[in-house]
């Protein structure tokens, strides 16, 4: 019944992954040491577990062949940490993969006992799996010169985990530059989320994996936050093509400049929009103008009111922006990626009103207000030919023509949707 109870508690996302297998295989060893401990004593289980481990996994390999689970390569996450509750969280999120000291070896017992984890093991700046296979090679790091004679080296294991130690300033780039190219998978300890990401960002390219050694549920919980957001960026936005049907002068107001850390490309920019229900694409002054010089990092956006799409799914006012807040920056065909805001400006300047539909017979209007100047634009849908009508200056919009709309859910809650009726004009 153990068994049966403990293979039931299987998650969607590890029957899909490449670790499926080694969980099956962990079911079965735990369910025999709990069998044995409760026959023969908890210390003659604990041994005939290991023998136990080392003949299932022995069979593993030479049936490797009956399954096909189709491995998907990312960043990998690996958690050190001596916390039960953070230990629910990490799995709850999906990361299993755990290090234990040598003096936690029951502690993993105990933890795989009640979840599908993959314990790992230290052992004289080794890390060995649960059949003492070696997995992972330990480098502490601790000088600057030691940093400049770190190399790959074929007796290393198949996964180098970085050890810094108690450096304030992360040398992140200089690792990744040390194994480029390298076969192995190099992980670093990480002991905030913050550092995390710096090893897995650095030099656009990042290290293989991080160690997040933490006893704060609260750090796990923000690592996962900052994947949920990279696994966003991968997906396309559907965005929708909407007629102008009204364009006036509004007179004046406060509108807000949104200057990145990230320089725009043609095509690029942020969705804003005065209702959620539907953000326009509002372009970048990347283009070369005869009024002004480009500036590939700004988006002249709209009125303190209007709403910006940020990670998430969220939306807030683009009043709230301020520099190191996230928004996400979105091209014509519905690629998007995160952008950092260094800057934002707001200025009185005049403002124009347009509003759009999505079909003349509907009622449902959408409307965005921006600066009516030469240089505020937005992006408009690719032709039947495959030219793409990058940008529509506010200033030459006029009734009929067409723009790109991101359609979504109308009602809000501190920038998040949910299901409520609301009437907004």
């Amino acid at each position: 019944m153990a068994l049966v109870s403990s293979v039931s508690g299987i998650s969607r996302q590890q029957l899909s992954c490449s670790s499926f297998k080694a969980d099956v295989w962990n079911v079965c060893r735990l369910n025999f040491w709990h069998i044995q401990s409760y026959r023969i004593g908890t210390n003659q289980a604990t041994q005939l577990y290991k023998d136990f481990s080392v003949k299932m996994c022995s069979v593993s390999n030479s049936s490797s062949s009956n399954f096909s689970i189709p491995y998907e390569k990312s960043k990998r996450v690996w958690i050190w940490t001596e916390s039960k509750q953070v230990m629910c969280a990490a799995v709850e999120r999906g990361w299993n993969t755990f290090i234990f000291s040598p003096h936690n070896y029951e502690l993993a017992i105990d933890w795989s006992s009640m979840a599908l984890i993959d314990p790992l093991f230290l052992k004289g700046g080794e890390v060995f799996n649960r059949v003492e296979r070696r997995v992972a090679t330990i480098i502490e790091v601790s000088t600057p010169q030691e940093l400049q004679q770190l190399q790959p080296a074929d007796e290393q294991a198949e996964n180098i985990v970085i050890d810094l130690l108690n450096w304030q300033i992360i040398p992140a780039e200089n690792i990744v530059t040390t194994f480029q190219g390298s076969s192995k998978t190099v992980f670093a300890i990480s002991k905030t989320p913050t550092e995390a990401q710096t090893f897995l960002e650095a030099l656009e390219q990042g290290l293989g994996g991080v160690v997040l050694k933490v006893e704060e549920v609260e750090a796990v919980l923000e690592l996962k936050e900052y994947f949920d957001r990279r696994s966003e960026v991968s997906n396309l936005l559907s965005l929708t093509k909407v007629t102008v049907t009204r364009v006036d002068v509004a007179g004046m107001g406060d509108r807000v400049c949104v200057d990145l850390c990230s320089l725009m490309r043609p095509g690029e920019g942020l969705l804003v929009g005065s209702f959620a229900r539907g953000l326009f694409l509002v372009h970048s002054e990347c283009l070369e103008s005869n009024y002004i010089a480009s500036r590939p990092f700004r988006v002249n956006a709209g009125p303190v009111h209007a709403y910006v799409l940020v990670p998430g799914g969220k939306t807030c006012y683009l009043s709230e922006l301020k520099s190191g807040k996230e928004v996400i920056v979105v091209d014509q065909k519905g690629h998007q990626r995160t952008a950092i805001v260094g800057r934002v400006k707001i200025e009185s300047r005049p403002l124009i009103l347009l509003e759009a539909k999505r079909d003349l017979d509907n009622e449902s209007i959408y409307s965005i207000i921006l600066q009516n100047a030469e240089t505020v634009a937005l992006i408009g849908p690719c032709q039947g030919n495959g030219e793409q009508k990058t940008a529509i200056p506010v200033t030459s919009l006029k009734v009929g023509d067409e723009v790109l709309l991101r359609l979504q859910g109308a009602a809000r809650h501190t920038g998040i949707e949910i299901q409520e009726f609301i009437v907004e004009n």
